[in-house]
């Protein structure tokens, strides 16, 4: 019998989200490459503050387009306030205004797969919720810092109107 901690995830709080565009650097990942998102975000940080139409410093990391073969995209980003002048090179998403399940991470990055196992496999089917078809994404706080995992890290899981 599998077993799953619970990890690093608190109880959710819930949230109503708002539109948001994100853009970054995206690319196709699968459960056995997950792994590689890490060389993603490396790729994107020198970027960040030079996104065109950027607004903060808060940075996502959004999981969408899944497929039945466990495949989806990942774009590690920042919300930014327009598209008109996005270069090429960015890949972007529109985050729909939706109902939540928000949880806080704690701890090293590493151990982020495991709280993600949490919530899809022990906290999702015990909850009475449905994950709804919609992007799901990582929000990483302005003081969040990569080495040593200090800051907030949040994971938003969409959910089906109940």
């Amino acid at each position: 019998m599998e077993k799953h901690e619970r990890g690093n995830a608190a109880e959710p709080r819930f949230e109503h989200g708002r539109f948001q565009l994100i853009a970054g650097f995206g690319a196709s990942f699968t459960q056995e490459t997950a792994q590689d998102i890490p060389l993603l975000w490396e790729k994107f940080l020198p970027w960040l503050g030079k996104v065109p139409g950027q607004k903060d410093e808060v940075t996502y990391g959004v999981c969408c387009n899944a497929d039945e073969k466990g495949g989806f995209q990942y774009i590690a980003g920042v919300e930014i306030s327009r598209l008109d002048d996005l270069p090429e090179q960015y890949r972007w998403i529109e985050i729909q205004p939706g109902y939540y399940a928000v949880f806080e991470h704690k701890g090293p990055l590493k151990s982020l797969p495991d709280t993600f196992q949490y919530i899809r496999n022990v906290w999702l089917p015990q909850s009475g919720h449905t994950a709804a078809d919609e992007p799901q994404f990582e929000r990483y706080s302005e003081d969040f810092n990569p080495k040593t995992g200090e800051g907030t890290l949040e994971i938003w899981i969409p959910l089906k109107p109940s």
